[in-house]
């Protein structure tokens, strides 16, 4: 009889997990954690989520499904209530009516943007996209498979594709074009003509498109152009959005899909399998988010524009670094190059000496390195506080 030991040993996971990359931000917050249980003092400018508390009234229909009994098994694709009213919601934003039977409903938005990449790509198929970018696409897309390519997007252009540099990776194995405006990490937002010119490509190319909008109503002048809202693309468009950071319910985890009617069922199938459905009660706070007041929101975005302005100008005030005002989501990005020290090396020494946590822009990618990913979600005092201990280390790094 073999050991128990000499069994273990030929046990391994799968090689396809090994295609999966951590979200860094965690990784970044316990080691951050890690210090404060040793009563080190953090400013967490890390985790992508809004500062603020989910409304009242979005809590109060959460607690009250909850005592109705709406804790049961439901519907894989959602309920029929918050599917209807996402579309009425999609009519408001992008002016396009679609049929309810195209609305998925997920536990967040990254399940169905995984799940949806996995039905949609096969092995030897190419998907393009905006680097740097949120992780869990070139997750998914090795998962699945294929192979992630990544386009640079430019700071000159406030951080968005040159449109020669997109056409000039398509190739005849492209399948999927990944979009994600306003952007993570960046804070860029795709122009009106960005969007024309991508909804050109995927016709000419036949190409479907996943757009992430899960920042869709997080933006400081226009609102963002959606491709799904153009001639012919919402029958080759994903569009992805949620709860998280309009309403501030990153921990409740729910968002939706609009899909191509051939899609909904094999991603309904993924979810069926997986998750078997997102529950009930959490779904009804969605449809209070939707249709109930919208003030708490508004008045969030007005104080995130307050902190995006006092981080962005504080940034700049650093010798040797440099930071674009970011158009959308919450997030800035500095550009530390004229520092000649590594994301990660200042990443750690702002964490371990400073006592500021933040991402390196390799976390999002290697198009990344020279930057770093603050999220200004966060009161102005803790922005004031982390703008002082960044410039006290990085005027060591320099005065050395």
């Amino acid at each position: 009889m073999e050991s128990p030991e000499r069994t273990a040993t030929r046990v391994r996971i799968s090689r396809r997990i090994e295609r999966l990359s951590a979200d860094s931000a965690f990784v970044v917050l316990a080691r951050a954690q890690a210090l404060e249980a040793r009563g080190f003092n953090v400013v967490h400018l890390e985790i992508g989520e809004p500062c603020f508390d989910t409304p009242a009234n979005i809590r109060e229909a959460g607690c009250q499904s909850i005592l109705q009994g709406l804790t049961r098994y439901c519907n894989s694709q959602g309920v029929a209530a918050l599917r209807s009213e996402i579309v009425n919601e999609v009519e408001r934003t992008r002016g396009l009516q679609v049929p309810i039977e195209r609305i998925i409903v997920g536990p967040g938005a990254k399940p169905l943007i995984f799940f949806a990449i996995l039905a949609l790509l096969d092995e030897g198929d190419e998907a393009v996209y905006p680097a740097p970018l949120f992780p869990v696409f070139q997750s998914a897309v090795a998962f699945a498979g294929a192979r992630a390519v990544p386009v640079p997007l430019r700071e000159e252009l406030d951080f968005r594709f040159h449109m020669d540099e997109l056409r000039a990776h398509i190739t005849p194995r492209t399948k999927l074009i990944i979009l994600n405006s306003p952007h993570n990490p960046t804070g860029g937002v795709m122009t009106v003509d960005d969007v024309r010119q991508v909804a050109t490509l995927a016709r000419e190319r036949d190409l479907m498109v996943l757009s992430d909008e899960i920042y869709d109503h997080m933006y400081y002048e226009e609102p963002p152009a959606s491709i799904i809202a153009l001639d012919g693309l919402d029958e080759r468009t994903i569009l992805v959005s949620g709860f998280s950071k309009t309403y501030a319910m990153t921990g409740w985890r729910l968002g939706y899909a609009v899909m191509p009617d051939w899609l909904v069922e094999p991603v309904v199938r993924l979810i069926n399998s997986s998750i078997s459905c997102t529950p009930q009660f959490v779904q009804m706070a969605g449809l209070e988010a939707l249709t109930g007041p919208q003030g708490a929101s508004a008045g969030m975005m007005r104080a995130l524009k307050d902190r995006r302005d006092l981080m962005i100008q504080g940034l700049n005030e650093i010798p040797g670094m440099s930071c674009r005002t970011p158009r959308g989501a919450f997030y800035a990005f500095p550009n530390i190059r004229r520092l000649g020290t590594a994301s990660s090396e200042l990443a750690n020494l702002l964490l371990e000496e400073g006592g500021v946590a933040t991402l390196p822009g390799t976390a999002f990618g290697p198009e990344g390195e020279g930057y770093l990913r603050l999220c200004f979600s966060t009161s102005e005092e803790n922005i004031r506080e982390a703008l002082r201990r960044i410039r006290r280390v990085v005027s060591r790094l320099t005065s050395g």
